[in-house]
């Protein structure tokens, strides 16, 4: 039971940490898309700049986009082998009942001679 109860207690933080970790990605693609906003909207700089600026800011809310996705990727395939292990664990269970109930004791055995 030891195990099992600091395996959840880990799993719990780590899917804390992801979470947070999303957060402050989602922040930070927020932030990068105030910029792309505020360049569009800057009359300061030639057509080549913001060009330029604009591709470098699309790449980096690519980057987060794609760094968010994996994150979730990861919660997700962790949920996935979580089940799988509970199923593993109810189906061993199972089958060692089923063991235990199929055992023939000498009592039960008919013998012909």
């Amino acid at each position: 039971m030891q195990v099992t109860s600091s395996t959840s207690v880990s799993n719990i933080a780590s899917s804390a940490g992801s979470t947070s970790q999303i957060a402050a990605l989602q922040k930070q693609l927020q932030t990068l898309t105030q910029q792309l906003k505020d360049l569009a909207t800057n009359s300061s700089l030639d057509a080549k700049t913001k060009q330029q600026e604009t591709q470098l800011l699309q790449a980096q809310i690519a980057a987060v986009q794609a760094q968010i996705e994996a994150i979730q990727n990861q919660q997700q395939q962790a949920q996935l082998d979580r089940a799988t292990q509970a199923a593993d664990k109810s189906a061993a269970k199972t089958q060692d009942s089923t063991k235990a109930k199929s055992v023939v004791t000498a009592s039960q055995v008919d013998v012909y001679a």
